[in-house]
């Protein structure tokens, strides 16, 4: 093989493995979610599978040059395969019951390890097809493989984040790598086992009927990774999000886990400006800010969701002002499509804080989005309000640089009334007493409720925080109580929340 090729190929090959670790980690959140956990998982798991690769094609780069060559090109071919299909093994292993932790690591091996270790196999055998070519310059040629895979590793974490994770979803993604793999194949090429002989004097072996066979089986696999879909209705780089209409209530899901909700129906439940709240979480936090607030007041929103509790806020107080931080540009798109009531009055109110420009020629710019994380606004504003909600989550579970002293500190320096906080957990789970923790240290008066279990054992406890007493409410949402918090470790930006076990 020419040189400039072998290293074309470790470079792609190394690219290929990158862009495949970046997608597992983005295709697994709406199966268990995005943690520190989860992503652990990921990178050691295919990390290994890197490991083994190498080592097995090792052994094969030492036999005679065409059997080392048949042998790298049916591994590219079941490379493209496993990773065309990886989607459908990890659904195939949710569906069987994998669940928590255990059954997360049990579907991240049998998804992932597989290709993992086949897309490195042909590593050994390419580098020393490089160094082999030009005789004399083994250093220079060992550098330059080093350096195209870590070139390679690069230009994968880039094109995955990026640009097909963003662009075209993690589905079409996964085939994507499955089609580069395959496009690899007829390149891995060798001379003739006796004679030494160059790829521009011997031809390549031609195909045999088994290979053809495998050849196109790869590529109707890579077809109907193509043709699938995704894996929801609408999909990013940070969401996988769908709009389900049900009993004349819109809900929104974000790696399927319930966000926001809306009624379409004036029959759906109950009028009136307390029943328009369709979510019990969100009840209870509209009703406090509606108990403490003034009619005037300028509330920070931390997670736009369903921009359900800034819409309410709104409508019921004409001088009221809003700031949503919302850091997936895509969760306001669905909003405006699939939320009506969100929708009219973003449409009414709405200002592009990122752009400095209204929604709407006839905008109110009373309600300003921010598309940007939301640890980032909080470093980076000037600006001050009179109290703000607590509510992003990165799939089931709040992200943990939202979940600090440091955090909540920033938080009292700008916001001059109460702080309200939305999280899922365990009763009384590490993140419940972490959190409390933070603001029983920052507040004098705390108020904490928690939710029904569900059937994962996990709860919605709300707590609100204020220098000044927090007045009792009438009523707390159906099957709400107010709860008790163990003593906890208040967690730092150093020591951090790091995802449900």
């Amino acid at each position: 093989m020419r040189f400039p090729i072998t290293i074309g190929l470790i470079l792609v090959l190394s690219a290929l493995g990158l862009t495949y670790e970046i997608a597992a980690g983005r295709i697994l959140a709406p199966f268990f979610g995005t943690s520190l956990l989860t992503w652990t998982a990921v990178i050691a798991t295919i990390l290994a599978g890197f490991s083994l690769g190498s080592a097995l094609g090792g052994l094969v780069a030492e036999r005679e040059s065409r059997a080392a060559v048949r042998s790298v090109r049916k591994a590219l071919v079941a490379t493209a395969i496993l990773m065309a299909l990886s989607p459908v093994v990890l659904g195939v292993i949710y569906s069987w019951g994998a669940r928590e932790t255990g059954g997360m690591l049990l579907a991240v091996i049998l998804a992932f390890f597989p290709a993992s270790v086949l897309v490195s196999f042909p590593s050994p055998l390419l580098a020393k097809l490089a160094i082999e070519a030009r005789p004399g310059r083994e250093g220079s040629s060992l550098g330059l493989v080093l350096a195209a895979g870590s070139l390679g590793a690069i230009l994968g974490a880039i094109l995955a984040g990026f640009v097909a994770l963003p662009l075209i979803g993690s589905v079409a993604t996964f085939a994507g790598c499955g089609a580069v793999a395959l496009l690899c194949v007829p390149l891995i090429r060798s001379g003739h086992p006796d004679t030494g002989a160059s790829d521009e004097q011997t031809p390549p072996e031609p195909a045999s009927g088994a290979s053809k066979v495998s050849m196109g089986v790869a590529a109707l696999a890579v077809g109907a990774g193509f043709a699938s879909g995704s894996v929801c209705q609408y999909e990013s780089g940070i969401s996988c999000i769908d709009a389900v209409r049900q009993n004349g209530v819109v809900y929104l899901y974000s790696d399927r886990i319930q966000q926001a909700a809306e009624r379409t129906s004036p029959k759906a439940g109950k009028t009136g400006a307390a029943q328009k709240v369709v979510l019990p979480y969100a009840q209870w936090i509209w009703a406090r800010l509606d108990r403490d607030l003034g009619p005037a007041p300028s509330v920070l929103f931390i997670g736009g969701g369903g921009y359900s509790l800034p819409t309410q806020l709104l409508q019921t107080r004409p001088a009221a002002r809003a700031v949503a931080v919302e850091i997936d540009p895509l969760i306001t798109h669905v909003v405006r499509q699939h939320l009506p009531e969100a929708a009219e009055m973003i449409r009414e109110t709405g200002f592009d804080a990122n752009a400095d420009i209204p929604l709407n020629a006839e905008s109110t710019g009373r309600l300003g989005i921010f598309h940007a994380d939301g640890r980032v606004f909080l470093n980076e504003t000037d600006r001050r309000f009179d109290a703000v909600v607590m509510d992003a989550f990165s799939s089931g579970s709040v992200p943990a640089h939202l979940a600090t002293l440091e955090t909540y500190e920033r938080l009292r320096n700008i916001v001059d009334g109460p702080v309200y906080v939305n999280l899922i957990d365990t009763p009384d789970g590490p993140l419940v007493r972490g959190v409390h923790a933070i603001l029983k240290g920052l507040y004098p008066h705390l108020q904490t409720i928690q939710g029904p279990i569900s059937v994962r054992g996990r709860v919605n406890v709300l707590l609100a925080a204020s220098q000044a007493p927090l007045a009792p409410l009438k009523a707390l949402p159906d099957r709400y109580q107010m709860v008790q918090v163990t003593s906890g470790r208040a967690f730092t930006d150093d020591r951090g929340w790091v995802g449900h076990r």
